[in-house]
């Protein structure tokens, strides 16, 4: 009895919206461990149903009711993410792959090639299908509608990994090349979300302050600031409050100025030391957390990429290689909906920047590698958009940037380069960083200034901004967001 209750608080184990929530014994027969169960089989109204009529428990905390509420909202949001029927996915390929045939299509549904769920004896295809299929799939880009064309970008990355590299040796020091940027980022809700009058609350992420990252002034926002989140916050945000009117979407923006420069260091793996485990500073950065434990799993793989390599520096690039070749990228399910964001990505085999990053961060961490969560935006030409990548800290050159998905770029989705301009780019990016980036984050599963009063819609990362009124979430169904980003003259 005692170990099955050990084995059952490790599987539930989650996160909701901020809070760790570990049933035990007191608890059995658990209604979220019957409620999961009920989903992993399809049975998601079931699982609804055991949800609600747990909620009727008087003797309920607000804590727990805020737990059963989250469950209850991570079973609509996993809806979301699967919105095609079977016949819908095959019209959107149809549109996509050049003489696809019902024959094939059904082939590939047979071999798992998309993600996929039942929904109460429905099956259900996920958002991104048609995407994720070219990059599982890359052998069928020869056949994709339009062609795509990835040699400008490919050669403008090399470029810009070559630039800073340079200009990094040739004046001895890592952060170079600064560029001066003009950002505005808008969050637009739907008209209707909200009772007229009703104020709607929002949180808009800003650059924090990095060595790579600094001087930032902020320009003006759509209402008065109300709260204003200081320089080196894990999360940093501008919040901002608007009252709904009735048939109007209500808007928000912010618009700041920022120097970002480029990243590379010189790594030298003889220099490198092992850092001291009780060192107060680093020990947050090496232990287990939300989305980065230790599975068994995770520990055998570990063993397999590192064999017998002990040196820090080593050890981190030869996760980083192992991550680059063997791990595909496909765009994710919502974060709030997965248990476990590392283990999820080692166990498909793909993920997104943020699934790789925490992959990276949570393999670093079990071989004693402090390696932490960072986070914004992408803001390289033609590809703009929300991202994910980390930093290792080695001494005795300190905190330095890795992005594994750059790694996975170079090596699997960049054609146009030879085999040694791919590991050139891949070998930038550990180390390295481009400046066409935006840094809100330091840390994952960070809470927001003020506290948001509703479920977080993503309580993992913050890129997109969140939004809410009363205690109601505003998700991401209904509401916009973008930035829109200029360079300025150097000062």
């Amino acid at each position: 009895m005692q170990q099955r209750n050990v084995t059952m608080k490790r599987w539930l184990g989650i996160f909701s919206g901020g809070w760790l929530l570990v049933v035990g014994a007191a608890a059995e027969p658990s209604a979220v461990l019957h409620a999961s169960v009920l989903e992993t089989q399809g049975r998601f109204q079931a699982a609804s149903n055991t949800l609600y009529a747990a909620t009727s428990d008087s003797a309920l905390s607000e804590a727990e009711r805020r737990r059963l509420a989250f469950e209850l909202d991570r079973l609509e949001r996993i809806r979301k993410d699967y919105p095609f029927t079977q016949a819908g996915l095959f019209k959107r390929l149809q549109d996509a792959v050049r003489d696809l045939t019902q024959s094939e299509f059904e082939g590939w549904i047979a071999k798992g090639w998309f993600d996929s769920r039942d929904f109460d004896g429905e099956r259900r295809f996920m958002s991104a299908s048609v995407s994720n299929l070219f990059f599982r799939h890359p052998e069928l880009n020869a056949r994709r509608i339009p062609p795509r064309d990835t040699r400008e970008h490919d050669r403008a990355s090399l470029a810009t990994c070559r630039a800073i590299r340079q200009a990094a040796r040739q004046e001895g020091r890592p952060y170079v090349l600064p560029k001066h940027l003009r950002a505005v980022m808008t969050v637009t809700v739907d008209a209707d979300v909200a009772p007229p009058g009703e104020m709607i609350r929002a949180w808009l992420p800003i650059p924090r302050e990095y060595p790579f990252q600094r001087d930032f002034v902020l320009l003006e926002t759509s209402s008065p600031v109300r709260h204003l989140d200081g320089p080196d916050s894990p999360i940093r945000a501008v919040y901002l409050e608007q009252p709904a009117q009735s048939g109007q979407p209500t808007h928000f923006s912010v618009e700041y100025r920022y120097k970002i420069s480029g990243v590379s260091f010189d790594i030298n793996p003889e220099r490198v030391r092992r850092v001291d485990a009780l060192d107060p500073r680093l020990q947050p950065f090496l232990r287990e957390e939300l989305h980065v434990v230790f599975t068994p799993e995770l520990r055998k793989l570990a063993k397999e990429i590192l064999v017998d390599e002990v040196n820090p520096a080593r050890q981190a690039r030869k996760i980083y290689n192992w991550i680059a070749e063997h791990i595909q990228y496909s765009y994710a399910l919502e974060y709030s909906t997965i248990r476990n964001l590392s283990d999820y990505c080692r166990d498909k085999g793909y993920g997104d920047c943020g699934q790789e990053a925490l992959l990276f961060i949570t393999l670093c961490r079990l071989n004693g590698i402090p390696a932490r969560w960072q986070s914004g935006w992408n803001l390289f030409p033609g590809v703009k958009g929300i991202h994910d990548w980390c930093e290792i800290y080695l001494p005795p050159y300190g905190w330095m940037p890795v992005d594994p998905y750059k790694g996975i770029f170079a090596m699997q989705y960049a054609p146009t380069l030879t085999p040694e301009e791919r590991r050139e780019v891949r070998d930038f990016y550990f180390g390295g960083l481009d400046y066409y980036r935006m840094a809100a984050n330091s840390a994952h599963c960070q809470p927001l200034t003020p506290p948001k009063q509703s479920l977080r819609s993503d309580n993992v990362d913050f890129q997109r901004g969140e939004v809410e009124w009363g205690d109601h979430n505003i998700y991401f169904d209904a509401y916009r967001y973008s930035l829109q980003i200029r360079e300025l003259p150097l000062p």
